[in-house]
């Protein structure tokens, strides 16, 4: 059972994390992230993957980031997948991933704008 709320800052802070959530699946970023989440995605452990996303976005205050989900990319070998979208439109499709590969991402690449060579689809 979750925590139990015994005064109105309990009910503040669960708000403000909520919004936090809510605000990477709809804010308008200048960065865009979309998980594959096709059957094979799933079963490959895209829901790791987002779940680390979440995580890792949020522990990074990254606000300027907006995450999508969407079906297989078709690329089912290569799963779990993400693909980023920058400001200026290019794409960078990330392969293989695990909660430490998408930390490095969200540290090198969404925040520090240098993307990971080694985990892209080549």
């Amino acid at each position: 059972m979750g925590k139990k709320i015994r005064s109105i800052e309990d009910l503040n802070a669960i708000r403000d994390g909520a919004k936090k959530d809510l605000d990477l699946r709809v804010g308008a970023g200048e960065m865009q992230v979309t998980v594959h989440m096709g059957t094979c995605g799933i079963a490959a452990g895209a829901r790791d993957v987002l779940l680390a996303l979440v995580s890792a976005l949020g522990a990074e205050g990254a606000s300027k980031v907006l995450l999508k989900q969407s079906g297989c990319a078709g690329l089912c070998d290569r799963e779990p997948m993400m693909t980023v979208v920058d400001k200026s439109g290019t794409e960078y499709r990330y392969c293989k991933l695990d909660g430490a590969k998408v930390r490095e991402i969200v540290r090198e690449h969404l925040l520090g704008g240098r993307p990971v060579a080694d985990l892209l689809v080549k």
